[in-house]
């Protein structure tokens, strides 16, 4: 498990810790290791179904550890095509990759450049966990 410092360039992230990583007209939404970190480690994780959609900052899933619960709040509205079926045996790779293996899902943007504006990037992000320690 990390310790929660990992914050990575070229993705977009929300006030709510969950991360996004735009590739053409996809996006692919986890948690940050800050989060991950946060949380300890991770007992359970839930996520809507492919075929949902979503508006942004709508609750989409449930991720539990034994210290605490946490929603997750989607970041950018869309369809949801692909979500991470690995997790649902193995929660714990959400705290060894939250970035790579521990994805939570993939959704189909509807606003994509208008949801991006409202997310922070890699020094923004930082500057905000700092202001919460």
């Amino acid at each position: 498990m990390s310790d929660g410092s990992d914050i990575r360039d070229g993705l977009y992230y929300s006030m709510d810790h969950e991360w996004s990583k735009v590739d053409g007209d996809i996006v692919t939404v986890g948690i940050t290791d800050y989060a991950q970190n946060s949380l300890h480690e991770i007992t359970y994780v839930e996520i809507k179904e492919a075929g949902v959609t979503l508006g942004a900052n709508e609750e989409c899933g449930l991720v539990e550890s034994m210290k605490a619960s946490s929603d997750i709040i989607n970041p950018v509205a869309g369809e949801i095509i692909e979500v991470n079926g690995e997790l649902e045996d193995a929660p714990e790779i959400v705290n060894e990759s939250p970035y790579d293996r521990g994805w939570m899902y993939k959704i189909k943007p509807s606003n994509l450049d208008g949801d991006l504006g409202t997310l922070m990037d890699a020094a923004a992000y930082k500057e905000y966990i700092a202001s919460l320690e």
